[in-house]
């Protein structure tokens, strides 16, 4: 029954956590491929071309060739035990570990979805409501705020709950970019996995998701809470700017985005000399298309080709320790006055 249908009759007393991420796929072939781009791509939110104009590029052009090559990354990193994407294995596993973390007797029911593609961001509001959940807490799943992706997940909540006859309150978690819990999580991560290595990075750049540089220019704080992001945790690190640099990943078209690239970036420095590099990504969750292939498989081979001998990519905090207790500090943080 769709949410409006649903009897509401404010009865509930249980409060909703509900875990949002981007999204994923259904599957790697042309026609799941081609349907989670073309809602990933519709967005106006994400793409803020002219809407004729990009309706022209978007199905003229990019959903014609652009489904196979995506197709073929994503079948590269496929978690085929579970049939899914790696990002929903991940999303799904905090959700159950924060769920455990929240077992101290308040009422609070936890569950996931994803932006674009399943499970959707209207299904799980209603499973929420249906489980007696008259408060909602939405946490989008970016440390750092941009408009293309946590507003756009608010978008989405809000156009639910405008259909529903009994609304739950809401609130939307803010984001945790200057955090120290999280900054010390990415920290003790950080330190863990580059004791495992087997060489000493002579650099490691922290690697974030870029966006437009328009996008900054119309007011959108996302470059200034990476840069903070990245000073605190040089701080924490006790490590100079050359140690550990910021950079930007994943732009997409011909408009100018956030600078240095880290694409650049890496071949630069291999050209330079340098011979040892690791990557992490702070401004992701979890890892994902993005991190495990772009990152660990396309930037290590460019940094390879230019000179270099030894390439790292850093895992995200995922639903390791160090990233279940950012979660747990930001859900308990956005819940004070509901819960005790």
């Amino acid at each position: 029954m769709p949410p409006e249908g649903r009897r509401r009759d404010g009865a509930g007393r249980r409060i909703g956590v509900l875990l949002v991420n981007l999204g994923s796929p259904a599957g790697t072939s042309y026609w799941p491929m081609r349907a989670y781009l073309k809602e990933f791509l519709s967005d106006r939110r994400v793409i803020e071309v002219p809407r004729a104009i990009w309706w022209l590029i978007l199905n003229g052009i990019i959903l014609s060739v652009r489904p196979q090559k995506s197709g073929k990354n994503y079948a590269s990193i496929w978690n085929n035990d579970l049939d899914e994407a790696p990002l929903k294995t991940i999303t799904r596993a905090q959700a159950d570990g924060l769920t455990e973390r929240l077992a101290d007797g308040s009422d609070i029911v936890v569950d996931w979805a994803m932006r674009y593609g399943c499970p959707t961001i209207e299904s799980r509001i209603g499973r929420l409501l249906d489980r007696g959940c008259d408060r909602v807490l939405v946490v989008p799943l970016y440390p750092q705020y941009a408009a293309a992706t946590t507003a756009t997940v608010n978008d989405a909540v809000f156009g639910v709950l405008k259909r529903l006859r009994f609304q739950p309150a809401l609130r939307t978690a803010a984001p945790w970019h200057d955090d120290p819990v999280y900054i010390d999580a990415l920290a003790r991560s950080l330190e863990r996995h580059l004791a495992g290595l087997d060489f000493e990075p002579e650099v490691v750049l922290a690697s974030f998701h870029g966006v437009p540089l328009e996008y900054i220019q119309k007011g959108d704080p996302y470059r200034r809470q990476c840069e903070e992001t990245v000073r605190l945790l040089r701080a924490r690190l006790g490590w100079p700017e050359e140690r550990l640099m910021l950079t930007f990943q994943s732009r997409f078209g011909k408009a100018e985005w956030l600078q240095p690239y880290t694409d650049k970036t890496v071949e630069r420095l291999a050209r330079e000399g340098v011979k040892r590099m690791a990557v992490m990504m702070p401004g992701f969750v979890a890892d994902c298309l993005e991190t495990i292939e772009e990152i660990g498989v396309e930037n290590a081979e460019i940094f390879r080709h230019a000179g270099g001998e030894r390439f790292a990519a850093i895992p995200c905090l995922n639903a390791d320790e160090e990233g279940m207790a950012v979660i747990e500090r930001v859900v308990r943080r956005e819940l004070e006055g509901w819960v005790g």
